[in-house]
């Protein structure tokens, strides 16, 4: 499949992200949100949505009516002046949502660079995080659901799809399951995300699946290690939401295919997180760090 050689410079990856302005103040924030929804109201996105009236909506309802329409969106040019009102937007919504630092995260092993940590992996200060996405590597267009690949997607901003775009475009066909593709992180407090296809699972998973599961895993290793600048790493648990894969299977796969690249590469990262979100994942993973 396409090397990263093949589109780095074609989504500028190595540029730092500068938004076109600064965040919005808290006290003028649904003023831009209105501002980026009237701008965005003409096009065949906001019809195929029924964006209802903007005038009897309050403030709330604003909102989440612009993240739904973003979701909806397909990659391309915005609108003039939308850029600014979204960057305005997103600015001010991460400004509010407190970042952490994946440096600061204490380790859990004594060998290895092994950290685990339950919360919001769009809020995790790493330089790369790890986003489980589709074949088609665009995001989710369903609003609102409930995967990591609509809320990365959300928080860094249409670019991080437009990028995506860029990239299948030059591939010319769908993302393979166990590979994977970087680009920046925008609005995200990590600067890249990289994006894995995991397997689909229906029942319990067999030895293919978890072979697939661990070649993401490498994967995204093994990418991360082409961009010099990335010395911390943040997995969302990949494939165990709505692919299907068990989390207690899911887990020791991870952990073991993890510390296998690292002891071939030692030294590679200062730090790898483990991201989980729920309890069940959280308790998974103790259990297999446990066992190693």
């Amino acid at each position: 499949m396409l090397p990263l050689a093949a589109y780095r410079a074609a989504i500028a990856l190595d540029e730092p992200f500068r938004p076109t302005v600064p965040a919005a103040p808290a006290d003028r924030l649904d003023e831009w949100v209105r501002s980026a929804l009237g701008r965005l109201a003409a096009e065949r996105a906001a019809a195929r949505l029924g964006l209802p009236d903007l005038a009897a909506l309050d403030d709330t309802a604003a909102r989440g009516v612009l993240r739904a329409l973003l979701t909806v969106r397909a990659p391309g040019p915005l609108p003039d002046g939308a850029a600014e009102a979204v960057d305005a937007v997103l600015g001010a919504e991460r400004a509010v949502r407190p970042a952490v630092s994946a440096h600061r995260l204490p380790t859990v092993s004594g060998e290895l660079p092994f950290t685990l940590w339950r919360g919001d992996i769009t809020t995790l200060a790493a330089d790369a995080i790890v986003n489980a996405a589709n074949s088609a590597l665009l995001g989710c267009f369903r609003p609102l659901h409930a995967c990591v690949d609509n809320a990365v997607h959300h928080a860094a901003g249409p670019r991080l799809r437009d990028d995506c775009a860029t990239v299948m475009a030059l591939q010319g066909s769908p993302e393979p399951t166990g590979t994977a593709k970087i680009t920046r992180a925008y609005h995200l407090p990590a600067r890249y995300v990289l994006h894995t296809v995991g397997p689909v699972v229906d029942g319990r998973p067999g030895p293919g699946d978890a072979e697939a599961l661990a070649s993401s895993y490498r994967a995204c290793l093994d990418l991360a290690a082409e961009v010099d600048t990335i010395r911390t790493l943040a997995f969302c648990a990949v494939s165990t939401g709505v692919f299907g894969y068990p989390g207690d299977e899911a887990a020791p796969v991870a952990l073991r295919t993890v510390a296998d690249w690292l002891h071939a590469h030692p030294g590679r990262f200062d730090r790898i997180v483990f991201t989980v979100f729920g309890a069940a994942d959280e308790t998974a993973y103790r259990r297999a760090l446990d066992a190693c």
